[in-house]
């Protein structure tokens, strides 16, 4: 099974340079890496005025579960925006899918909110937006998105907060066919973020710090070798392979359990800001995923 639970240290020297380090085919900076450090076993992306910065996974998968346990940039973090998603190309591909989580920063003393979307060839434009049930910059907490060929399923320390179901069979697109990797970022997102805009961020509290524990990462990884079509079929119709049982498509993972959906309804019913399946403005026909 390909598992990647690791030392944020080890696997940012090898981005940067390092050698000999086990952790050389799981994660590279993907930009600016004079603003990623390192602190034991903890890494930390740092944004500045100068720049945010941002890391990704070496291996792409279809289908599987990624966790990352993260601590919030704390203090005044209005402006700043910390991103932990899956993407097919990265999120300038025009037909690209792909699953956000998206952490917005506040001024001190307001909550953070956490927005998630979901892109399926291209087209997103699928906000949720839910402030949590506890201080995100307090301690580390876990973050996951699960991805199988029946749901995928946003969670914060395992309870689940959004749900998107494969409604395929209805002629609704669902995100089935594009590897993806895993990526994490923070970035300066000031013109939106913090209250559509209208608090700019205040780069005498800089620098802002996210700092991540530990990442991991089920899934079927598909090999750059072989045809992409043959790895697709793979992935997508077998119940095990070379990383082990997939355990992320067995019956149980194809639906909440009762437990799970009596927990999403109480997240949704006591944080939840913001979904676009009940924007008429925006939507005077509701998205055919949502069924209002």
């Amino acid at each position: 099974m390909a598992v990647i639970l690791f030392c944020f240290l080890a696997a940012v020297a090898t981005a940067v340079g390092g050698s000999g380090s086990p952790f050389d085919e799981l994660v590279q900076a993907s930009w600016a890496t004079d603003h990623i450090l390192y602190d034991g076993d903890l890494l930390k992306l740092k944004l500045d005025s100068s720049s945010g910065a941002g890391f990704a996974s070496k291996k792409r998968y279809l289908y599987g579960k990624a966790t990352a346990e993260m601590k919030l940039v704390g203090g005044d973090s209005a402006g700043t925006v910390t991103a932990f998603y899956m993407s097919s190309e990265g999120a300038n591909h025009l037909n690209h899918n792909e699953f956000d989580f998206e952490f917005l920063g506040n001024t001190t003393g307001e909550p953070y909110l956490v927005q998630t979307n979901v892109y399926v060839n291209g087209i997103g434009n699928r906000e949720q937006r839910m402030d949590l049930w506890f201080d995100p910059t307090a301690d580390f907490h876990a973050y996951s998105i699960l991805w199988n060929p029946q749901q995928v399923v946003f969670l914060v320390d395992e309870t689940p907060i959004r749900v998107f179901k494969n409604k395929e069979a209805k002629g609704i697109a669902f995100p089935g066919d594009q590897s993806m990797a895993v990526y994490s970022s923070l970035w300066n997102a000031d013109d939106w973020a913090t209250q559509g805009g209208r608090v700019k961020t205040d780069w005498s509290h800089a620098p802002f710090i996210v700092t991540y524990r530990g990442l991991k990462i089920d899934g079927c990884e598909l090999s750059v070798e072989a045809a992409v079509e043959e790895e697709v079929r793979r992935c997508r119709g077998s119940d095990s392979g070379k990383e082990g049982r997939y355990w992320w498509k067995t019956p149980m993972m194809e639906e909440l359990s009762v437990h799970q959906s009596h927990q999403l309804m109480w997240v949704r019913a006591k944080h939840l800001i913001y979904d676009y399946c009940f924007d008429a403005a925006r939507f005077p026909v509701a998205p055919p995923e949502c069924g209002r």
